[in-house]
């Protein structure tokens, strides 16, 4: 039964990380002017940007993916509760979050005054929420990986994530405006999307070499 659930984690994992990337890639070309070191990701498919609603439905079905990916991943790994919680946790912000945001876009600009649409309201304290629990997550779950030695490897990548992403979540929120968001919020996003793909990998391997 675990080995079944195994590969269903990996292609969610590895199919909602690459579209989430794909996504924010493929925003930034599309828009002359578009400036990724000063510009945040959601600016790209944000309301009154043309054609860009196949962003929100890629996001959309990239959070999905991940919100799978999240609740099925604690089955797979040793008994443990600061495992399940990380996963569960991982799910509901990062997966069910990054379907709020993008069902709810921001504002043309993402304008960062009071006066602001509903959509860009809940597409805010989404974000917030996810950048203030994700990095602790991912923390979390290092910390507790730490307690098996057949996961010490997933343990070691998954603190220097969770730091790196910390680091920068921090830097963001010092400065939500200024010149460097876009590449403070792409630094958070490839810190947890590397650690997505790289624990998709170890989980199909763990179900051909049998680690857990």
């Amino acid at each position: 039964m675990m080995s079944m659930i195994k590969y269903p984690t990996f292609f969610c994992g590895i199919l909602g990380a690459l579209l989430f990337a794909a996504a924010s890639i493929i925003g930034g070309i599309q828009i002359d002017g578009y400036n990724v070191i000063s510009q945040y990701i959601s600016e790209s498919y944000a309301t009154g940007i043309p054609n860009s609603e196949y962003l929100q439905y890629a996001y959309m079905a990239s959070g999905i993916l991940l919100t799978v990916f999240g609740f099925l991943a604690p089955s797979i790994f040793p008994r443990s509760r600061g495992i399940k919680i990380g996963f569960i946790l991982f799910a509901v912000f990062y997966g069910l979050g990054t379907v709020t945001t993008g069902f709810f876009p921001c504002d043309y600009g993402c304008p960062s005054d009071s006066e602001v649409s509903m959509a860009q309201f809940i597409h805010n304290i989404s974000g917030f929420l996810t950048y203030s629990v994700i990095p602790f997550c991912l923390i979390g779950l290092g910390t507790s990986f730490r307690k098996f030695r057949r996961t010490m490897a997933l343990s070691k990548l998954s603190l220097v994530c969770g730091i790196l992403s910390l680091a920068f979540v921090l830097l963001l929120f010092g400065n939500p405006t200024g010149p460097y968001i876009g590449l403070f919020q792409r630094i958070i996003e490839a810190s947890i999307l590397t650690w997505i793909i790289y624990c998709s990998f170890y989980i199909v391997r763990s179900a051909k070499d049998r680690l857990f």
